[in-house]
């Protein structure tokens, strides 16, 4: 990040002269050719006056005095009369000449070109005499090009001085800007002060940590309900076989201390698949396809399934509504209803009602479900969901549950981009909408 920097200020820096140069080359040959051109002018009327005074004569005095400027005298038909720098170039007639011209029509008249007899660019300042000749004073120019290079070494000099100043400069600077977020506290990012434009990033990194840390909590927390929960039917498993190991249980109270056996066995594979299936939805490692599934369909199976449990506890089950389809995984689908319709049967009154409503609505497809049964109270409505909470402990003992089915429903629904809601009057039953 550091050499980033520095070679990002240093290219600018650069960049920046290079421009500098330029403008100035530019500016230098501007202003070179403006006052070469008042020269010119001021001279062409110096010898205006000389001729004046003294005549052609004075022309040929000034022939080894005016070594940079030529001056030719030209008559008004074009004729070359005098040009300190006669060739046979010179006495070509000079009436189409612009600059001519321009004197001609209108007393004066100036062109920058490139001369024929010295292969130079000049510039031309032409003047009308009194009698009627024309008086040219040019003088080689400086290309921009040729300014340039003038100006270069000066120019170069001062852009290695300020080049190298520069790269110190830089370097200081880099190194006290970077060195607060060098010191950063990630750990504790928003009690920091550094730049503002970092706070961003530092408020994203505080957010991120806390998620970590909640995560953290719920993994330890999560550890501990399973040891706990796993210890308690193996504890009970452990503790039958012992007396049965001992030869103290009675022959006829054999099948007894099985089935008890057996009952916590069930519990303990229940709770390990239930574990397993959260941990697959808190991991993303769900593979199946979707499928369009029948949500009115797949409820009456589920509730089939159950109808030995609520005919045992004697709940009376009815489901409503009409085919909805939904593109969903299936299994997942299941598993989500089925508990919510199993906690229903389980927590419902003796005797009581569970009624299933599947159907389309202006919020989505929706799976209501309402019994009849204990209620949840409503300072615990939201925990409902959590890992092995229970609002009635010694009911789910009873009841073979293991704390997990609701937290399925919630990763099941997070999965589907699905919605819950739910709404419970203690001892007057509970109802809950899964919407998708």
């Amino acid at each position: 990040m550091r050499k980033k920097i520095q070679s990002s200020m240093i290219l600018v820096i650069t960049l920046t002269m290079l421009i500098a140069y330029a403008i100035t080359t530019l500016v230098v040959y501007r202003q070179t050719i403006r006052i070469m051109e008042g020269e010119v002018r001021q001279e062409a009327d110096y010898i205006n006056v000389a001729l004046d005074t003294s005549g052609e004569s004075y022309l040929k005095t000034m022939d080894n005095v005016h070594a940079d400027t030529r001056i030719t005298l030209i008559d008004p038909d074009g004729k070359v009369k005098y040009d300190s720098k006669e060739d046979d170039v010179t006495l070509q007639n000079h009436k189409n000449r612009p600059e001519v011209k321009a004197a001609l029509k209108n007393g004066s008249g100036q062109d920058i070109r490139e001369s024929n007899t010295l292969n130079k660019e000049m510039f031309y300042y032409a003047v009308k005499l009194e009698n009627g000749d024309i008086l040219r004073v040019s003088k080689t120019v400086d290309t921009a090009f040729r300014t340039a290079m003038k100006v270069f070494p000066a120019m170069g000099l001062i852009a290695l001085i300020m080049l190298a100043f520069a790269g110190i400069l830089v370097k200081w600077q880099v190194t006290r800007l970077i060195r607060p977020i060098n010191r950063l506290d990630l750990e504790n990012p928003l009690e920091n002060d550094v730049y503002e434009e970092l706070t961003p990033l530092l408020q994203s990194i505080d957010k991120q940590n806390k998620e970590k840390d909640a995560v953290a909590n719920m993994r330890k927390e999560f550890s501990a309900n399973v040891s706990h929960e796993l210890k308690t039917p193996l504890t009970s498993i452990s503790g039958y076989a012992e007396i049965m190991k001992s030869g103290l249980v009675k022959p006829e109270d054999m099948k007894g201390f099985a089935e008890r056996i057996y009952n916590e066995a069930r519990r303990l594979i229940t709770l390990v698949e239930d574990i397993i299936k959260l941990s697959k939805l808190d991991e993303g490692n769900v593979q199946l396809e979707k499928e369009e599934v029948d949500l009115y369909k797949l409820t009456r199976e589920i509730l089939t399934r159950l109808s030995p449990q609520a005919a045992k506890r004697k709940v009376h089950v009815e489901v409503t509504g009409e085919p909805v389809e939904y593109v969903g995984i299936r299994q997942i689908l299941d598993e989500m209803i089925y508990n919510i319709c199993e906690n229903a049967i389980k927590y419902n009154k003796e005797g009581g009602k569970l009624t299933v409503w599947v159907g389309n609505t202006l919020q989505g497809k929706k799976v209501c479900v309402t019994d009849t049964g204990i209620g949840i109270p409503e300072n615990e409505t939201d925990r409902i969901f959590e890992r092995f909470y229970r609002v009635d402990k010694s009911h789910s003992k009873e009841t073979g549950g293991t704390g997990l089915g609701l937290s399925i429903v919630k990763h099941g629904a997070m999965l589907h981009g699905a919605k819950i809601h739910v709404d419970s009057k203690l001892g007057e039953g509970t109802k809950i909408e899964l919407i998708f």
